[in-house]
């Protein structure tokens, strides 16, 4: 699985992933780092076949206006520390991993793993 973590989030949850074992990288790897625009976002992680995280609702509002992007990972706790974050997606990554599969949007907080589409 490839992932393109959003501007919202920390870079370390991109190395986490890498750590683990998958292709991630943060919008501060592309040309405009952070200032790349959404729409561009969503065109390179669907170019490359990654799902996108973020914490960023105009993912959602595109995805149920455009059917863009192809996957996408909301994250809706609030603010967290950086390893509580880190935490989260280690406990639930395999969900994680499995709801995509089958499905293109799913949100994690600090008490579930929902799919929403």
């Amino acid at each position: 699985m490839k992932f393109l973590v959003d501007a919202q989030l920390p870079r370390k949850l991109a190395h986490f992933l890498v750590e683990h074992g998958f292709d991630a990288i943060h919008t501060l790897d592309l040309p405009l780092q952070n200032n790349t625009p959404d729409t561009e976002i969503i065109d390179i992680a669907d170019q490359t076949n990654r799902a996108i995280i973020t914490k960023d609702s105009d993912f959602l509002h595109n995805f149920i206006i455009n059917n863009k992007p192809r996957k996408l990972i909301i994250v809706s706790t609030g603010n967290l520390r950086n390893q509580d974050l880190l935490t989260l997606f280690s406990q639930n990554i395999d969900t994680l991993l499995a709801l995509l599969g089958e499905n293109q949007v799913i949100e994690i907080n600090t008490n579930e793993v929902t799919v929403l589409f």
